[in-house]
């Protein structure tokens, strides 16, 4: 199995994963927009039983358009979002793409909120789109 290892900015907060993601997805809620400071967020999916956490997070919780509690984990000194969590899916944690820092990571395999996708900003064909 392969491991892949994110980690904030400073490298105090990392995700260590075991195998390969159960699903990558971009976002382009506005939520995210500001989260990332950029124009959508991309994360992966693991199961909560292949992540190990390694340093000290602060939390940050959001009610997202639906109604939905996310519960994100960012590191107190550089403030790079590691991991989250959301409500009802307790199984499973959510990381940035980005805190893996590998282009080789896989692409995403569905997109939503396109509804609010900047008007310049391409997704792949052959993925799950939602508006």
């Amino acid at each position: 199995m392969r491991n892949r290892l994110a980690s904030c900015s400073c490298g105090k907060l990392s995700a260590e994963v075991e195998g390969e993601p159960i699903r990558v997805s971009v976002c382009h809620c506005l939520a995210c927009q500001r989260r990332t400071g950029s124009v959508f967020g991309a994360q992966a999916r693991f199961s909560r039983e292949s992540v190990k956490i390694k340093g000290h997070g602060k939390d940050f919780v959001r009610i997202g358009d639906e109604g939905t509690k996310s519960t994100f984990t960012f590191c107190p000194e550089c403030g790079a979002t590691v991991y989250y969590a959301m409500a009802g899916h307790e199984d499973v944690i959510a990381i940035p793409v980005g805190a893996f820092a590998d282009p080789a990571f896989p692409g995403p395999t569905s997109s939503v909120y396109e509804e609010r996708m900047h008007g310049w900003v391409a997704m792949p064909r052959d993925i799950e789109h939602m508006r």
